[in-house]
């Protein structure tokens, strides 16, 4: 199953068929063989980026194989089980705690004092965060994304605001007022199957969702942020299983003119609903005691059982510098994690594109606790019998909150 090869014990830049190159150097004049794993659709642009790094470096072979994000994350564990991998690997962010507590990444803590590029404050402060656990480094961040609302210039202007509501009390008024223009109409679109969406807004209440290994779930900030989104769904501001794309609610009369997402929304509506150019804009999210986001994307980590750690630290190095984290954007169209790179016009000057860069300053990746995935896909079901089924909040929050220490406590 694995795509990388591993030590035939010959050297000489020689990869067997299951593992990490086995070279024994790491520089100077010998010849050196890194493999890499680029995560999704990556294999291109990651063989343009390792052809430019081997012209600054002709004694290194850069092997990339990519891997669907679907399969990747059991080929991880096969890679950790059998101690054969790559050299380098991208890795998502809420991956990061998982593997780094398997043991499957290198810690760079004492690695990134040597290379510029990797200074922590280069990036943008949630990025790094990402890239920590129990102390220690174990990756660089490459991309980031954060959530931000989109909403249309003109249907908020027909109901008298002429900018983006700017707190969660403008948000539900603008809401209310949206909604009331008539039957099939609402205020903005929030996802309830979406696992941040409760988190994210329950940090800008001031909650610390877990703190010192205990689950805060059960504590006023998150049950008033529970009380506040419900009350968009049993309100009709809204809509549940609306059952239609984006195309269909955003653009027209704005059947839905407001919604949170990430970037990749920029180019969806531009492509799919030209008609709305100047008619839309995006704006950093409304805020209560903040306006945190949350923060996704992935980052640059060397597996632990690499033999080439110093040749694979250079590499992610030279993809750190904000020159190829551009050209991979404009390769890709995924986001820099690199904060000198959005001074760039055309993330700077691009007013929709701006905003996302603006939100990263204050975007931050949610717990890095490895039962996570676990708790999250709990409180959507919590979450549902709230919104549909008009469950006590309290006595659901109760419940989810244990099942959710347990987790924390295996």
């Amino acid at each position: 199953m694995l795509l990388a090869g591993c030590s035939s014990g010959n050297g000489g830049g020689q990869t067997g068929e299951n593992g990490a190159s086995g070279d024994t150097g790491g520089s100077g004049d010998s010849k050196v063989t890194l493999n890499v794993w680029a995560m999704g659709d990556s294999s291109k642009p990651m063989e343009e980026m390792a052809a430019a790094y081997t012209k600054e470096n002709p004694n290194v072979t850069v092997k990339v194989q990519a891997i669907p994000w679907g399969s990747a994350h059991d080929k991880l564990l096969t890679a950790v089980a059998s101690k054969k991998g790559p050299d380098v690997l991208q890795m998502g962010t809420t991956w990061m705690p998982e593997f780094a507590a398997a043991g499957a990444l290198h810690d760079l803590s004492e690695d990134l004092s040597s290379y510029p590029e990797l200074a922590a404050d280069n990036f943008f402060e949630g990025t790094v965060t990402s890239t920590q656990f129990d102390g220690k480094t174990y990756a660089v961040p490459w991309l980031a994304e954060t959530r931000v609302l989109f909403y249309r210039t003109d249907v908020l202007q027909s109901v008298g605001y002429d900018k983006a509501p700017a707190t969660w009390d403008e948000l539900l008024d603008a809401s209310r007022k949206l909604t009331e223009r008539g039957k099939d109409m609402y205020g903005i679109g929030l996802d309830p199957k979406e696992p941040t969406l409760n988190f994210m807004f329950a940090r800008q209440n001031g909650s610390e969702l877990i703190k010192d290994g205990q689950a805060q779930f059960d504590q006023p900030a998150f049950s008033e942020t529970v009380t506040y989104l419900n009350e968009y769904f049993t309100n009709g501001y809204a809509p549940v299983d609306l059952g239609l794309d984006t195309s269909q609610t955003f653009g027209g009369d704005g059947m839905v003119p407001m919604f949170i997402s990430g970037p990749w929304m920029i180019k969806t509506i531009a492509d799919q609903i030209p008609e709305i150019e100047g008619k839309w804009a995006t704006a950093v999210l409304p805020s209560k005691e903040n306006n945190m986001s949350s923060l996704g994307g992935s980052n640059l980590t060397v597996f632990n059982f690499s033999q080439q750690k110093e040749e694979a630290v250079k590499f992610i190095a030279f993809l750190s510098r904000p020159e190829n984290q551009l050209a991979w954007m404009n390769q890709t169209g995924e986001l820099p994690a690199t904060m000198k790179a959005w001074e760039d016009p055309q993330l700077a000057d691009d007013p929709n594109v701006s905003v996302v860069g603006e939100q990263l300053k204050n975007a931050e990746p949610m717990p890095l606790v490895g039962a996570w995935d676990n708790i999250s896909q709990n409180f959507l079901k919590t979450f549902e019998q709230i919104y549909r089924a008009g469950a006590d909040i309290d006595s659901q929050l109760k419940d989810f909150n244990a099942q959710a220490q347990k987790l924390l406590d295996r």
